[in-house]
């Protein structure tokens, strides 16, 4: 099976977090053992933030690493595991809040797609790039 770093190249929707990824030294983290969780912001999801915010984050190299490490959880929690929990707290240590009653929603976004197993964990495709706080 392949790691969430695969998983995300080869889906082709998440060029944008890919090379966020790529930028942050943050590959080789995801691509070992985890397991680990992702909230994965799909391109639409990195459009939405307004102009110039990406090409910024990409130049602040620790805002963006903390940016992509609140979208990373410890373990490998699907949408069943984490409806009981109601929060979890990221690898870069704030809360996140799990809303589950109507949907599937992380903090402000939509969870698009569920459940996607890759070897070293789980990802859950979301609408919205979340921010701490």
């Amino acid at each position: 099976m392949a790691d969430i770093v695969d998983i995300a190249v080869g889906a082709g929707a998440f060029n944008t977090l890919v090379t966020a990824v790529q930028a942050a030294g943050l590959v080789e983290t995801l691509k070992s053992p985890g397991p680990f969780t992702v909230f994965a912001p799909n391109d639409d999801a990195f459009a939405k933030l307004p102009p110039g915010t990406i090409q910024t984050l990409v130049q602040n190299i620790p805002q963006l690493t903390r940016i992509l490490t609140f979208h990373v959880v410890p373990g490998k929690l699907k949408q069943a595991d984490l409806a009981k929990l109601g929060t979890v707290t990221s690898v870069e240590g704030s809360p996140i809040k799990i809303d589950c009653s109507d949907g599937f929603e992380v903090k402000n976004a939509t969870v698009l797609a569920a459940d996607i197993e890759a070897d070293n964990g789980v990802i859950h495709v979301i609408d919205t790039v979340i921010l701490m706080g």
